[in-house]
């Protein structure tokens, strides 16, 4: 494992760490905005200040890297908007588990896509993972187990977050990070203002205490996230980078705890020491390659 990719690896779990803390500003956000308000707001601020760090070399975009982030960002805002109507019919502990499934879909997609061969550490390390979001998920209880509508979004969301984790890999590699994060953003935000007007969310009521999440989730997470999420994945696999962002659950988790007060229980220890394993069988390969030199 050289430096680079070292370095893209923490990267990564940076962007799992921004993006676990994003859980508990979104919550605080619906107190005060609808679904589809709070992601097209957070799509919006990242946009506009993408577009005014870059506005000079606007013109400098080709047609076809035009086309690449349009589309990584029109799989974001599939990969949200079905996530994010599946938690109209199932629970969050449900939509959060089964949107995490992405973790071992990447490889397949890699494999569907390209004919990438199937790595047996990355399969074991997202299997582990999963079996430990679910831990971490159903902490406060497995409740309804039943497999409804709200369940199927929430797979169907699943597998655009793998191909967003996948395409940013397969077209990012040459395109510019800003050129990758303002189209997707831009197209990201522009989508999520649709469906808010066409699910009736249009009106918008700022107030003080509304203000500091929003800018949060806009700027930190989605800005910083996955702007840092771009620029690691350049010296990564998707594989890897699932597996790396599927730390997003165990995060999520402490932040909640740290900040809302929620109980800690034993599941949810058991769940993160099962993704960090996860991690490390991932790892094992690289490990043993270099041992071996």
């Amino acid at each position: 494992m050289n430096n680079k990719n070292l370095l893209g690896k923490i990267g990564l779990l940076i962007t799992a760490m921004i993006w676990g803390s994003g859980f508990t500003f979104s919550s605080i956000a619906l107190d005060y905005f609808t679904t589809f308000q709070v992601i097209a707001l957070r799509f919006t601020i990242a946009f506009v200040f993408l577009l005014i760090m870059n506005l000079g070399k606007i013109k400098q975009i080709s047609k076809g890297d035009f086309i690449k982030g349009i589309t990584i960002g029109a799989i974001l805002f599939l990969a949200y908007f079905f996530q994010t109507k599946g938690l109209e019919f199932t629970s969050t502990s449900k939509n959060s588990f089964l949107t995490a499934v992405n973790v071992v879909l990447v490889p397949f997609i890699g494999w569907l896509v390209l004919r990438q061969n199937l790595s047996k550490n990355a399969l074991l390390g997202a299997l582990v993972s999963l079996i430990g979001i679910g831990f971490t998920s159903f902490a406060g209880g497995v409740g309804e187990l039943a497999f409804n509508f709200g369940d199927v979004l929430s797979l169907v969301g699943a597998v655009f977050f793998a191909g967003h984790i996948f395409y940013t890999d397969y077209y990012g590699d040459n395109m510019p990070n800003w050129v990758v994060m303002l189209l997707q953003m831009g197209t990201a935000a522009i989508l999520s203002w649709v469906a808010a007007f066409a699910f009736g969310e249009s009106h918008l009521t700022f107030t003080s205490a509304s203000i500091m999440p929003i800018l949060y989730i806009g700027i930190v997470t989605t800005l910083v996230g996955y702007g840092l999420q771009t620029v690691a994945q350049k010296y990564t696999t998707s594989g890897e980078a699932a597996v790396i962002l599927s730390t997003e659950a165990f995060f999520g988790m402490l932040t909640a705890v740290l900040m809302l007060g929620e109980p800690v229980v034993l599941t949810m220890i058991i769940g993160g020491i099962l993704i960090f394993c996860g991690i490390l069988v991932v790892e094992l390969k690289p490990i043993k390659e270099n041992l071996l030199k």
